[in-house]
């Protein structure tokens, strides 16, 4: 058997993407299956996300907090944030299909690596200004702000802190202790 060529990998777009039964994401082609039902503790995370961004928002017209909504970045890339915020919403079609300003993603075991590496690089070069990855197992969340260059840069781990979220036309200040506060 020889080497995996690129050429014999499958190559779906959302027509198929469509079709399709149980929880998905695709980039570039590739079909990803989304990790087994998220656990109580990661679901009441990210409710808590939810939640706190809402309220966070409450006076800023012009953005939306949403939490498991499909992004369609491109024909062959679909993938579906824990939460995000998206700023002057164009279009209330089945997908979103602009670039979100904060995307939330609550880590597990299964889909790690690829929120740390493939969603990590596929956000910054769609130039998600906010990359936010929330670890339940070490109740910490490192938030990443895309710099001038294009490249994430840490801002920091945070538990119990505040930070400073600037969206352009909104600005808050976001406690990372309600995010934690589960029993």
């Amino acid at each position: 058997m020889g080497a995996l060529r690129e050429e014999d990998l499958p190559n779906y777009t959302y027509e198929d993407y469509l079709l399709w039964e149980g929880d998905w994401e695709m980039v570039e082609g590739i079909a990803y299956a989304m990790s087994p039902a998220p656990t109580i503790t990661h679901q009441e995370i990210n409710g808590n996300i939810y939640s706190a961004m809402k309220e966070a928002l409450q006076n800023c017209k012009n953005c939306k907090v949403l939490p498991e909504v499909d992004w369609k970045i491109a024909d062959d890339t679909v993938v579906r944030p824990d939460t995000l915020v998206v700023c002057n919403l164009k279009d209330r079609g089945a997908a979103l299909e602009q670039t979100p300003s904060i995307i939330f993603e609550v880590l597990s075991p299964s889909t790690k690596k690829k929120d740390r590496n493939l969603k990590y690089n596929l956000y910054a070069s769609q130039k998600v200004k906010y990359y936010i990855m929330v670890d339940p197992a070490g109740m910490f969340a490192e938030v990443y702000r895309l710099n001038e260059n294009g490249v994430y840069r840490m801002e920091g781990e945070f538990k119990s802190e505040c930070y400073h979220f600037d969206i352009g036309g909104c600005a808050f200040d976001f406690s990372f202790e309600t995010v934690f506060d589960i029993d």
